[in-house]
């Protein structure tokens, strides 16, 4: 049986390629499928696993008025997010893979997990998935190949990726391709594991059914991979999104920016500017990663890899993100939510009153005022990025965009101000080392532990942090034209634990005075952590109805609370060990004289 599948993967494939034939035949023969299906990314295609999937009662048709081309998909309850303890960098070195990340030796993981695929696709069907992460025929562009018995996953990556003949077109007979296996098992828990072998650009996902661990070119290529793969050859892969925001005279500057989770990435990536900035415009390239470049003309360019949007959906709404709610009107995948009487989804945080009976997340009835959230916190919608009323006409550019300014920002009641700038390139990746953000009651059960999230990477980085933040002060050297740095915080609390600035729209006046800075426009304080904005030529507070005492508070710089701060840094860097860079070391070293001086 293995043998004649493994002959039919051959026949059937609309490919040459002698590298891709002879590995899907060995994974075909491992596996043993009842038969193979090579994926072309057609609507056909696309018609026809939809169909299959509502059949079998993996997608449910949503109400084709209220969301056209919309269906509904609920995940086994044990199987609903990430799971980092089960996520493995699989390198020959442990100390390769460094201390945030979880290792297993190479062989020891394939032997493992070769056990658990072994005719684990017997009664189903593989489906073959070629896919392009980045604009078709540009240079950053990496292709890979997912092998997954998943209709959902497959339906997933058609939106998430350039999926299908494009892909394979474009692969031609290279063996330079990602190779992915996923299979959901009997999605047990006690049998989960997503393990990347870098050195191999390998990815081996097992047991789950669930976004972030099984479509592979997500955070496990994109990220984990990618990360790897832009330290060997020279680039950035960066959990950032990417944005345009252009001046009522026509002047664009691109900016990337790094926000862990729960901070507003994809609200800031899709910000519609308050009513006193009429006339300027912020258009989305990307809103969660971001792969940046040397151009030949001495600046940073960066591309969006994906093709669609795998966003959180609870607290989404019109007040909070008009345009992410356009986006998922129609032709979305949701993942986790409610279903109301009239075959609409709902969550927690929509606009509009509760309504009183729903089904659940896990297809239960549901009534207004229960204890039980009805969609899960990390219920999710996948939405194609050509249904974003402000997606950017450079989102499809194979050159990308050119990167002015980089932004790292986490959720802090205190101690980081609403915004400053770095003083140099080594300085500013000093800020993005020892960003964090605050934990929440319903993450830990305490509150306002702060978690070190450099560069928002800690759950993605491929190999030793340590390594990737010495290659982020490397790559000043290939950057002629450097992006400015900066540090950004929306969640500064009063002494009544409430938001000082208001956020939303209103970070439109932050990220002016980025673009002033950027051309040079303004000039600016100078303190002990960098440039700030100067009372008199500052911020533009035009229209905020907030007074002049808490704008202080929200740009404040408080010197014991930064004493304090840097104590805490301490731990992060004694976790690197001797492979924590001098130069950061340095900055640290400095930043404390100038506190104690």
């Amino acid at each position: 049986m293995a043998s004649t599948q493994a002959a039919a993967a051959t026949e059937q494939a609309p490919t040459k390629n002698p590298t891709l034939l002879a590995w899907v035949a060995k994974m075909a023969a491992m596996t043993q499928p009842d038969r193979i299906v090579w994926c072309d990314g057609s609507e056909a295609e696309k018609q026809r696993l939809t169909e299959q999937a509502v059949k079998d009662g993996t997608l449910i048709p949503l109400n084709p008025q209220k969301r056209p081309g919309c269906y509904l998909h609920r995940s086994n309850p044990n199987d609903v997010a990430r799971v980092e303890h089960l996520t493995f960098i699989c390198t020959p070195n442990k100390t390769d893979a460094g201390p945030t990340n979880n290792w297993m030796e190479p062989e020891a993981a394939y032997t493992k997990l070769s056990q658990l695929f072994e005719g684990c696709m017997k009664g189903r069907t593989m489906y073959v998935v070629p896919y392009a992460m980045g604009p078709l025929g540009g240079a950053s562009t990496k292709i890979g190949v997912e092998l997954t018995d998943s209709d959902y996953v497959v339906l997933n990556m058609r939106i998430m990726t350039r999926m299908g003949k494009a892909a394979l077109d474009m692969l031609g007979d290279s063996d330079d391709f990602n190779r992915g296996l996923h299979s959901t098992g009997d999605v047990n828990p006690d049998r989960r594991y997503i393990c990347h072998f870098p050195q191999d650009n390998t990815i081996w996902s097992f047991g789950s059914g669930y976004g972030g661990n099984v479509l592979l070119g997500k955070k496990c290529l994109a990220l984990r991979i990618g990360s790897y793969l832009g330290r060997e050859e020279g680039w950035l892969a960066e959990h950032m999104l990417i944005l345009g925001v252009t001046s009522p005279k026509g002047e664009t500057t691109y900016i990337a920016a790094a926000f862990p989770s729960a901070c507003g990435k994809t609200n800031f990536a899709m910000m519609i500017p308050p009513k006193e900035y009429a006339g300027w415009k912020i258009e989305t390239v990307g809103d969660d990663i971001a792969w940046m470049r040397p151009g030949p003309d001495g600046r940073l360019y960066a591309i969006n890899p994906e093709a669609g949007y795998f966003g959180v959906v609870p607290g989404t709404n019109y007040k909070t993100n008009p345009n992410a709610m356009e986006t998922i009107s129609k032709d979305t995948l949701f993942t986790n939510v409610a279903l109301t009487p009239d075959g609409d989804v709902w969550w927690e945080g929509k606009d509009g009153e509760v309504p009183e009976e729903l089904i659940d997340w896990q297809g239960k009835p549901w009534k207004k005022g229960s204890t039980e959230k009805a969609a899960h916190p990390n219920s999710r919608f996948t939405a194609p990025m050509s249904n974003n009323p402000v997606l950017s006409g450079k989102a499809n550019d194979p050159q990308g965009v050119p990167i002015s300014a980089i932004i790292f920002g986490g959720r802090r009641s205190n101690t980081v101000p609403l915004v400053l700038q770095a003083f140099n390139w080594t300085h500013g990746v000093f800020l993005g080392a020892t960003m964090g953000s605050e934990t929440t009651a319903a993450a830990t059960g305490k509150v306002g532990v702060v978690r070190r999230d450099p560069m928002a990477m800690l759950p993605f980085c491929g190999y030793h942090m340590g390594d990737y933040l010495q290659h982020w002060l490397d790559m000043q050297k290939s950057i002629p034209q450097l992006p400015k740095i900066f540090q950004v915080n929306w969640f500064r609390q009063d002494k009544n634990g409430k938001f000082i600035w208001p956020g939303f729209g209103e970070n439109m006046r932050v990220l002016e005075w980025i673009v002033n800075r950027v051309q040079g426009r303004v000039p600016t304080q100078e303190t002990l952590l960098g440039w700030v904005p100067r009372q008199d030529q500052g911020l533009n507070l035009n229209g905020l109805d907030l007074p002049a005492e808490a704008i202080q508070e929200a740009t404040s710089i408080k010197e014991d609370e930064w004493k304090s701060e840097l104590k805490s840094q301490e731990v992060f860097f004694e976790q690197l060990g001797t492979k924590a860079p001098e130069a950061l070391m340095l900055q640290r070293k400095l930043l404390i004289a100038r506190l104690d001086g």
